[in-house]
């Protein structure tokens, strides 16, 4: 067998890497606060079923017929509410294209923009899972200076003017995975100021966590200050719903939309027709709002419970960012300390975590490590916290 030459460059996920050896050593006892999942317990099974059922009643079962590319007209006109409720964003429908989660919206952004040799900038660190949809497209990924605020945005101007062939940037500047931070306002119309500058760059908004805010004010996306149609907005059910659904959407200006709906079209020619179909029926029979609030009721008593325990039984040495949302908590330890070596460490004492290397693109990141707060109980959570902070002490000099 021959492969394509692009072939070389693709790889599996670091992380689902990481996960199977997690999974190798998996228990009863094993707590893993590497899991990037939502509590499942929170899920609306039963709302679920009642929007599923009805469907095997419609008239010539359209859920389980082909559907349209761009997506169910009625469920695109739906997220067109739900971003001027959410978001605060008025998005014309023709602007959406609904996808099989945000991985493909990524995926087609990258087929419909990126030429070999071309350039995306990055965070540092960064979701590197989510941009090995990008790989097979023959890019590089160049990091950008990040601080407690996010991407700095004289840092990115200069990266702009000094690196060849940059065609695009990937960012989540609410709760990023893996740090937990969000963008204050003030960078954001900074990042947005750059941009602008360069017409042809065009930028990947992934917003998978936006509204799993529990602390703080709503801030605007990075889309509303777009002026220009270079910010293509990843949106996405699967934290507020279900992952398993795989039920997202695309908003991009009216040239691109078409682009990729275009492309999409050979790729599967339609996202999930019952899924759709059982997102709308969920929407029109539910209040998503009062859901989503006990989402952010339940993660902030896990994330607060998380930080806790960390500032309890961690050594000072450990370096913590404290998110106001999403799913993650980011720890730095001493740079001698190599997280991917300690994991074994820690699977031996019962609790798993996501070592910093798997977030960069140049292989920094070695005394990181990422924390799920989202998928254990706050019990569990305390006796993980307690088990990790034991192999962090005996790794400290």
């Amino acid at each position: 067998m021959i492969l394509a030459e692009r072939m070389q460059r693709v790889k599996g996920s670091e992380i689902r890497s990481v996960g199977k050896k997690i999974a190798a050593r998996n228990s009863a006892d094993l707590i893993k606060l590497s899991a990037g999942i939502p509590d499942e317990a929170l899920f609306p099974a039963e709302e679920l079923k009642a929007a599923t059922l009805p469907l095997f009643d419609e008239p010539l079962l359209p859920s389980l017929q082909y559907g349209l590319t761009k997506g169910d007209t009625r469920l695109i006109h739906l997220i067109a509410e739900r971003m001027k409720q959410a978001e605060r964003m008025e998005i014309p429908e023709k602007n959406i294209l609904i996808t099989t989660g945000c991985q493909q919206g990524i995926s087609l952004s990258s087929v419909a923009l990126l030429d070999r040799g071309d350039v995306v900038l990055v965070e540092k660190p960064t979701y590197m899972d989510g941009l090995n949809a990008s790989i097979p497209y023959e890019c590089r990924f160049i990091g950008v200076e990040t601080d407690d605020d996010g991407m700095v945005a004289e840092a990115l101007e200069t990266a702009q003017r000094t690196i060849p062939r940059v065609k695009m940037i990937y960012v989540i500047p609410n709760f990023q995975n893996p740090t937990g931070k969000a963008w204050p306002l003030k960078r954001r119309r900074e990042f947005m100021d750059v941009v602008q500058k360069f017409p042809d760059l065009m930028v990947v908004e992934d917003n998978p966590y936006g509204e799993l805010r529990f602390r703080g004010e709503f801030i605007p996306s990075l889309k509303s200050f777009d002026t220009l149609g270079q910010v293509i907005y990843l949106g996405s059910f699967s934290k507020v719903l279900s992952p398993g659904l795989r039920v997202a959407w695309v908003v991009a200006h009216d040239d691109l939309i078409e682009k990729l709906e275009i492309l999409k079209e050979g790729f599967d020619l339609q996202s999930n027709q019952f899924a759709q179909s059982q997102v709308v029926n969920y929407l029109l029979q539910n209040d998503l709002t009062a859901h989503v609030e006990k989402l952010r009721a339940a993660y902030k008593e896990k994330c607060d419970t998380m930080l806790r325990e960390i500032k309890r039984t961690f050594p000072p040495e450990a370096k913590v960012i404290e998110p106001d949302g999403g799913m993650f908590i980011w720890v730095s330890l001493p740079e001698y300390i190599n997280t991917s070596d300690m994991l074994a460490e820690a699977l031996d004492a019962g609790v798993s975590y996501i070592p910093g290397i798997s977030f960069f693109a140049d292989g920094r990141g070695t005394n990181g490590l990422r924390l799920n707060f989202t998928s254990n109980s706050c019990e569990r959570i305390k006796l993980g916290i307690e088990r990790l902070a034991g192999v962090v002490k005996k790794n400290i000099r």
